[in-house]
């Protein structure tokens, strides 16, 4: 073992150190190392006695050394308990005579040894040798030789040995082993709170011992230890008074060392004393005396009593007496506790009273034992008032620094010790006072413990608070209770009687200290502090108290200014809040410290909120000023210190705080939703209080404002809007309080607190509406049908929510008022409206009632909430409601306050009608199928209405009905007899807008109306509105009106301007009539196949047809046209469908007929517009009807159209005529014409209605018809009287052609036809004939033709006397189209009845020609109007006809005769003869136009006899005309060859005109080109030989150059060298012709 070994090395050692003065020593020492050897362990050494008597023996030498290794070896076997009890005595005299030894090591180590010894089993047992081991230690603390480390350490050794003594005395005593505390006076926490917190549970012992009777317990007879503690505690009370001790055997020793032992035993052995009697007795009796004594100030205290650390020793140990001891030493406890309350205001040095104060301060942060003090003395009335008077004791103190001339000096001091101790650094008292410095600094550490004792008495009062609500002697404030708990338990008890008799003293020190510091430290300790006891005053109900610190801490919180301090405001209407708070030039800064005490007040207000009660006044007061501090840009926070604790993260900015405060002012009103009702109730009063309060002010104030009262207000409102969002769930209790508040604010005199009433009321009724509650009401609604008369109550929460606005409406003077609670309503009604059941009837009251408002502003609010219900809100409102929403919107239809209100509402009306029929398009189980349930006409949608009403029931089959089907009708009724009512109001556009609107409904809805409504509509309201509408029209006043007086210029009166068609009643009336007419279109439109059905429909629609041809003829232009569109639309619309009868056709046409027969009773362009209109009709209901007409109605078509022709002639005016303009109904003609050609059934009427408008064209004069002209063109007189039969279903009708129906008049002759012609209408009517007729049966254009061309052969011979005009041009393109129509139609063998006819169309082809191309066509005709282009366009346009004629006609296989072919080469050459035919002196004066046609023309002969091999078709009509126009042109030839050398003769040595020359070079060349084909060369005149060749089948290609031979040869001697050159290569073709190029000269 290591001891074994440690041991027997001291054994060696103590043989070397005696090995020669001490051999006894040495042989001792060797002989126990062989005894230790043979030893095991420490029991069997204790029973073997050698091994310690070497030991003793070694000491007994006096060697110091020696005796070092003794005792040490000593300790050692001690420690191990290796030494035998009874060798104690032995021990302790060797340790008394090794302290009587100089050397300070063995001193020391018989202090050890000691130490050791009480620490082990051999502390000593009985008295004599514990006074022994005791009374070493005290000689060696007492004994002048002693050094500073020896007599320290005896100290220490005493102490552990008392220590140890009283340890094992509770144990032998079997008591409590707990310690109350450490022994140590407790320190001072960073703060009081802290402290407070730490001290509760240092004497739960004693709070035990008090409430379980532990007196009971105490017991008189002690034990053997008992017996030596209490020896020892009877001479420590004698030493500390100055005596000796007796036991110990000790004369004197210092009072402060046995003090303090004294003070370690009493604070840490309270059982001790508490239940053994014998103590208690020297605790009663000798120590209390003692220390009675010393606490003594009356005299001077002398030597160690005087000093500060003795005093700080008497009143430790007096602190431990009244904390542990006082309930069995109340008398002893009350004398101590009043000497120190005594000696705080006695004369006495500074460090005393701060000692005293340091106990005080103990005591008041340790909150059992100020409870127990309260009970033991407070609260016996036999007892002094301690705890009262300890706390105005230190309020003295604190107050005492107002009248220090130090005053500011101390409280800076006081802050900086408070700054001190947050930081965790402990000031302390310096013994050397002497400089001023430290001497105000001693005064604020008195200042600072007594306002920590203060603070202390405040957390005590709110930790025993707490305490009570734990055991549940008290209610919590966040209780959700509406009942408060009477404080009848112990504690709660106490804690009241505590408030009651310390917080005035504690408030006025609080208070003076909080006023005076600006130290953020203690202001935020204070602050604390107020916290702490407004919480508990609130939670025991004290409410004196609580107003007390509650108006305290307010008034720390913001500098409010007097109210006669600040500048009033004049009050303007349109003053806002923001103008009146920023008109107030106020600068309010906020210190550290009003911000601390706002967040102090905001903590107080968060826990207490359920218990404030009519307290809340306070509150809001000072939130009031600081929601005005915060909206005013004058405000500011002072930069916090960044020492403090919580301001450096928060002030990051100028308005962080603001933003924090506003934060949290915020977050006090969101938390009502955690109070119970009863304490929302106080809130919500509080706030009425506060603004009632300030409108009064503002009241007595006449006409001037104040920014305070007016933020009060303003903050009262939003706070309470504030607390209804966050308690919607509960609103009903608390409902009628807000409301009332609001009505009265509503009722005030001056603007802005009315517009700040209605704000808040809006708000708040919406937030309610909003809110989840009342969506689930909503949701619950669905299944209620009608509204019940008793309400559930959902149903009176929400009428009691909505019945505030009609309240206030009906008892509102001030139209602002009442136009504002119409706002509200309007936001109700567009955010909520769909949650809206119950109030629904009072709501459509109060509209009703402001429709007769006579303000226009308040009509117009209230029409906009109607117009949100009955646009958005029909389907959320009951059924039985829908009548009332008609009628409303009936009562603003009919207002005469504002126009566009009334307009608007009978839209509404439209509104209705579309949500209350589409909500019935399905069959309800059980109705009948008849309706529009279970008919839809096919016909009014193409059978796609079905498809839409099958797709519209699929998805609401499940769907349950808001009314029945007979409240349906009932409703729809109910529409119609309004618009019906509201189409004779005397204003126009209204009236106008219910006819628009009544014909809109049945228009889109008509198909679900059944035939009886639609029977009722018809005869009821649509047929005597029409009826209506035209009477008025017809019997109005026609006189003009004048427009609203705006003013007076130079005294006479200045109106308005009216349009002019609007000016009179009966335009007006005019109006309404047309929107009539309009409307039962739309319906003839959409309905017509199923109105039919309907019964009487017929008598119906002659009254229309009657109307109508009476608006026409005697309405105005406007009315006449929408008549004419009436019939128009319902005719277009069905008869392209099959949907038409014929009667109802013929009907319509029969009325057009009428009215163009007869003259309307208005002219002028009106009357032409209507002509127009009838003649557009006529042309798109033929159009759309064609297969309906048979050949009469088409004849009546024609006839009607030349009625309008020759009115429109009649009418026409020679102004369009004279600047080239068609009259308005001729172009309308024009325009109709496309659409009125003959369909394929009634191909028959193609020659009739083609002669019709051959009819148009221009006529030649009858001098000119029988003149030579017409002698020279031979057949082209056609035979006009002959007549065509024309075979119609019903019978046969003869129509003339020359002749007009006997319908049209007397005057309709011939003459009277031509008359009707004119060249305008005739330019534009040519170009559609030709389409027309190109459009026409082959058959039909073979009857026509010589008619047709006859026709465009006059138009294009108007040349000669109108060669500037169009007309010839536009004949002539047309004349061309048809012959190239003709040209390209394949000839067949057809029938010998169509022979004649083609043979009289080429008669009048033959004719055109010879008379336009021969007479009109490269003719110099005198024009000074036509320009070059346009010269030069008539040329090209002469070319056309040629190229038509050559290489249409005469090259195509046409089936005209040869004399007709003849005839028309015949013309070709005529007009070819041209140049060569004139003398020469004429023909240099010929224009050149003319001689290039003369050229042409020629040209044209060339092509017509050339044959092109391969490229070319020859047919029999192309070889008949090149046999004909091969000998024309060997004729024209040889004529002009001729004619040339003549000429050449005549003149000598002068040349030829150029036009000549032209023309026989020309020729020469055509000549040289020219191949014919053998049939052609067949009919020349040639020698037989050449004859024979030809039939020979020889082929021969220009035997035309032999028929010119003789002539050619003349030539070759002509003066003109290109002549020559040409007529040298004729002659070469004429050898290779003859084939004599194959002969040689030899041959």
């Amino acid at each position: 073992m290591a001891f074994m070994a440690v041991l027997e090395s001291d054994l060696r050692a103590l043989s070397a150190e005696a090995r020669r003065r001490y051999p006894a020593v040495k042989d001792g020492a060797e002989h126990a190392i062989l005894k230790l050897r043979a030893l095991s362990g420490p029991s069997e050494i204790a029973h073997n006695e050698d091994i310690l008597r070497i030991f003793l023996m070694a000491c007994e030498a006096k060697n110091v050394k020696m005796s070092v290794i003794g005792l040490s070896s000593l300790q050692k076997l001690i420690s191990h308990d290796a030494v035998a009890p009874s060798a104690l005595r032995e021990i302790l005299i060797t340790l008394k005579d090794h302290a009587e030894m100089t050397d300070e090591s063995v001193q020391l180590k018989t202090l050890q040894t000691i130490l050791i010894i009480f620490q082990s089993r051999l502390q000593p047992e009985d008295e004599e040798n514990m006074a022994q081991a005791l009374g070493i230690s005290l000689r060696l603390l007492e004994s002048n030789r002693s050094s500073d480390s020896v007599r320290n350490t005896a100290a220490a050794t005493f102490r552990q040995a008392a220590a140890l003594i009283f340890d094992h005395v509770v144990s032998a005593e079997s008591l409590p082993m707990g310690k109350p505390s450490s022994g140590a006076y407790p320190s001072r926490s960073t703060s009081v709170t802290s402290d407070v917190n730490r001290n509760i549970t240092l004497s739960e012992s004693m709070e035990l011992e008090l409430v379980s009777g532990m007196p009971s317990l105490k017991r008189e007879t002690l034990t053997k230890a008992g017996k030596i503690g209490l020896l020892l505690l009877e001479d420590l009370t004698s030493l500390a008074a100055g005596g000796s001790a007796i036991w110990l055997r000790v004369s004197s020793i210092q009072q402060t060392f046995v003090l303090d032992i004294l003070e370690f035993i009493l604070s840490n052995y309270a059982s001790v004393f508490r239940i053994l009697v014998p103590y208690e007795q020297v605790l009663r009796i000798q120590i209390c005396s003692l220390l009675m004594t010393s606490l003594r100030t009356n005299s001077e205290p002398e030597g160690e009593a005087g000093e500060p650390y003795f005093r700080r020793l008497v009143l430790r140990s007096v602190a431990h007496i009244i904390r542990l001891y006082c309930p069995s030493l109340v008398t002893e406890c009350e004398v101590f506790l009043s000497m120190l309350v005594k000696a705080i205001s006695l004369d006495l040095p500074l460090w005393h009273r701060i000692l005293v104060l340091e106990v005080l301060r103990g005591f008041c942060v340790e909150a059992r034992t100020l409870r127990i003090l309260f009970q033991i003395f407070d609260l016996q009335p036999k007892n002094s008032n301690i705890v009262e008077n300890m706390v105005k004791a230190l309020a003295r103190i604190v107050a005492s620094v107002q009248f220090q001339d130090t005053c500011e000096e101390s409280l800076a001091a006081v802050a900086g010790m408070f700054s001190s101790k947050a930081k965790g650094i402990e000031w302390s008292l310096d013994n050397d006072v002497s400089n001023a410095t430290v001497l105000v600094a001693s005064e604020a550490h008195a200042v600072t413990l007594a306002m920590e004792g203060l603070l202390g008495v405040v957390f005590t009062v709110a930790t025993l608070t707490d305490e009570a609500m734990d055991i549940g002697e008290l209610e919590s404030p966040r209780f959700d209770s509406d009942t408060s708990k009477s404080s009848t338990g112990e504690t709660a008890i106490l804690c009241l009687a505590m408030v009651d008799s310390v917080w005035l003293t504690i408030l006025d020190a609080l208070s003076l200290i909080l006023t005076k510091s600006q130290g953020e430290a203690i202001i935020l300790e204070i602050l604390k502090g107020y916290q702490a006891f407004t919480q508990a005053c609130g939670v025991l109900h004290a409410v004196e108290p609580l107003n007390s610190f509650l108006a305290s801490l307010c008034k720390f919180t913001i500098n409010i200014p007097f109210e006669p301090e600040k500048k009033s405001v004049p009050f303007t209407p349109g003053s806002k809040r923001s103008e009146i708070l920023v008109d107030q030039r106020d600068n309010i800064v906020l210190t550290p410290k009003n911000v601390q005490a706002l967040r102090t007040l905001f903590n107080v207000a968060h826990r207490l909120h359920n218990v404030l009660g009519p307290s809340w006044v306070l509150v809001l007061e000072t939130l009031a000023a600081l929601d005005r501090a915060i909206n005013s840009p004058h405000a500011m926070t002072q930069e916090a210190s960044m020492s403090a604790q919580k301001l450096p993260r928060e002030s990051s900015g100028q308005y962080s705080d603001f933003n924090i405060l506003s934060s949290l002012n915020s977050q006090l009103f969101e938390s009502s939703a955690l109070m119970n009702i009863s304490a929302v109730k106080a809130l919500l009063s509080a706030l009425c209080q506060l603004s009632d309060k300030s409108k009064l002010v503002i009241q007595s104030n006449f006409g001037q404002i104040s920014s305070q009262k007016i933020g009060n207000i303003s903050f009262s409102t939003d706070r309470i809007l504030s607390i209804i969002v966050n308690n919607l769930h509960r609103v009903e209790p608390i409902w009628d309080l807000v409301v009332s508040h609001f009505l009265e604010l509503a009722d005030s005199s001056f603007q802005y607190i009315r517009n700040i009433a209605l704000e808040a009321l809006d708000r708040s009724i919406c937030s309610v509406l909003g809110s989840e509650q009342f969506q689930d009401i909503a949701a619950s609604k669905q299944h209620v049908k009608v509204i019940d008369v008793s309400l559930t109550d959902s149903g009176s929460l929400e009428c009691a929510i909505i019945s505030p606005l009609r309240v206030l409406y009906c008892s509102a003077l001030n139209i602002d008022v009442r136009a504002g609670t119409l706002k509200i309503l309007l936001h109700v009604i567009e955010r909520h409206g769909d949650k809206l059941y119950y109030s629904w009837p009072a709501i459509l009251e109060m509209l009703r009632s402001v429709a007769d408002a006579p303000e226009k502003d308040i009509v117009s609010m209230g029409f906009q909430s109607l117009r949100v219900i009955m646009n958005d809100g029909l389907s959320t409102i009951p059924g039985d409601c829908l009548q009332v929403c008609i009628d409303v919107a009936a009562k603003y239809s009919a207002q005469k306050t504002e126009l566009n209100i009334s307009l608007t509402a009978i839209g509404l009306l439209w509104t209705t009608t579309d949500f209350v029929v589409k909500g019935f398009i399905y069959k309800p189980e059980g109705k009948d199928a008849e309706g529009p349930y279970a008919y839809t006409p096919k016909e009014m949608d193409d059978g796609k209405g079905n498809e839409s009403s099958i797709r519209s029931t699929s998805g609401i089959t499940e769907q349950t009905l808001l009314v029945n089907v007979i409240d349906r009708d009932k409703l729809m009724f109910s529409v119609f007899s309004l618009l019906q009512k509201l189409g004779t109001d005397e204003r126009p556009e209204v009236r106008n807008s219910s006819v628009r609107t009544l014909f809109q409904i049945l228009g889109s809805h008509g198909q679900k109306l059944s035939k009886s409504m639609w029977e009722d509509c018809l005869w009821n309201y649509v047929f005597p509105t029409l009826n209506r509408a035209s009477h008025m029209a017809a019997t109005s006043s026609k006189d003009e009106w004048q427009g609203k007086e705006l003013g007076t210029r130079q005294g006479k009166a200045v109106h308005m301007l009216i349009h002019h068609s609007r000016n009179t009643a009966q335009k007006q009336w005019d109006e309404t009539l047309v929107l009539v007419l309009g409307g039962i279109a739309r319906l003839l439109r959409s309905f017509f196949p199923f109105l039919r059905s309907l019964r009487n429909f017929w008598s119906g629609w002659e009254s229309l047809l009657h109307l109508v041809e009476n608006s026409i003829l005697s309405g105005s232009k406007e009315v006449a046209l929408a008549a004419i569109n009436c019939l128009q639309s319902t005719v277009v619309s069905h008869s392209s469908k099959g949907m038409l009868p014929m009667d109802y056709l013929k009907s319509v046409i029969d009325v057009y007929e009428i009215v163009l027969k007869k003259s309307p009773s208005y002219s002028g362009d009106s009357a032409t517009k209507v002509e127009q209109e009838i003649l557009h009709g006529l042309g798109e209901v033929y159009s759309q009807a064609q297969r309906m007409f048979d050949s009469g109605m088409y004849t009546q078509l024609l006839a009607i159209l030349h009625m309008a022709v020759r009115q429109g002639k009649i009418n026409n005016s020679t102004f369009e005529a004279e600047f080239g303009h068609i009259p308005p109904l001729q172009r309308t003609v024009l325009e109709v014409l496309p659409l009125l050609y003959p369909s394929d059934h009634l191909s028959s009427m193609w020659s009739p209605f083609l002669r019709e408008l051959l009819q148009y064209l221009p006529r030649l004069p009858q001098s000119e018809s029988n003149g030579s002209e017409q002698a020279c063109i031979g057949n082209f007189k056609h035979d006009s009287k002959k007549s065509i039969t024309a075979e119609i279903p019903n019978g046969s009708r003869e129509i003339s052609l020359n002749k007009t129906d006997t319908r049209l008049g007397p005057e309709s002759d011939t003459s009277t036809v031509a008359d009707i012609s004119s060249y305008l209408f005739a330019e534009k009517l040519i170009p559609m004939l030709v389409d027309i007729y190109l459009l026409a049966p082959a058959a039909e254009k073979y009857n026509i033709f010589p008619e047709f061309v006859q026709g465009l052969g006059r138009c294009m011979t108007t040349r000669r006397d109108n060669p500037d005009a169009a007309l010839w041009r536009v004949a002539v393109e047309g004349f061309n189209r048809i012959l190239v129509d003709v040209s390209k139609t394949k000839i067949d063998g057809g029938t010998d009845s169509s022979k004649p006819a083609r043979i009289s169309m080429w008669k009048e082809v033959a004719d055109i020609y010879d008379i336009f191309l021969v007479g009109y066509c490269g003719r110099a005709l005198p024009s000074n109007s036509l320009s070059a282009a346009m010269l030069k366009a008539d040329e090209l346009l002469e070319m056309k006809v040629l190229d038509v004629l050559g290489d249409n006609i005469l090259k195509s296989q046409i089936d005209a005769p040869p004399d007709i072919l003849q005839r028309l080469i015949s013309s070709l050459d005529r007009c070819a003869s041209r140049t060569c035919s004139l003398p020469l002196e004429t023909v240099e004066l010929m224009p050149t136009h003319c001689s290039r046609f003369s050229l042409s023309c020629l040209q044209k002969l060339f092509s017509l006899t050339r044959y092109n091999e391969g490229t070319e078709d020859w047919n029999l009509t192309r070889c008949a005309v090149s046999k004909v126009s091969i000998a024309i042109l060997m004729t024209r030839c040889e004529y002009i060859l001729r004619k040339f050398l003549v000429d050449e003769s005549d003149l000598g040595d002068c040349s030829l005109p150029a036009a000549r020359l032209e023309e026989l070079t020309y020729v020469l060349e055509e000549l040289a080109d020219l191949i014919i084909h053998q049939d052609t060369a067949s009919i020349l005149n040639l020698p037989p030989v050449l004859k024979d060749g030809i039939a020979n089948g020889k082929h021969y290609s220009r035997l035309h150059l032999l028929v010119l031979f003789p002539t050619l040869c003349e030539l070759i001697s002509s003066r003109v060298s290109r002549v020559r050159e040409l007529v040298q290569i004729l002659h070469k073709h004429i050898c290779m012709e003859l084939s004599l190029e194959k002969l040689s000269t030899s041959d």
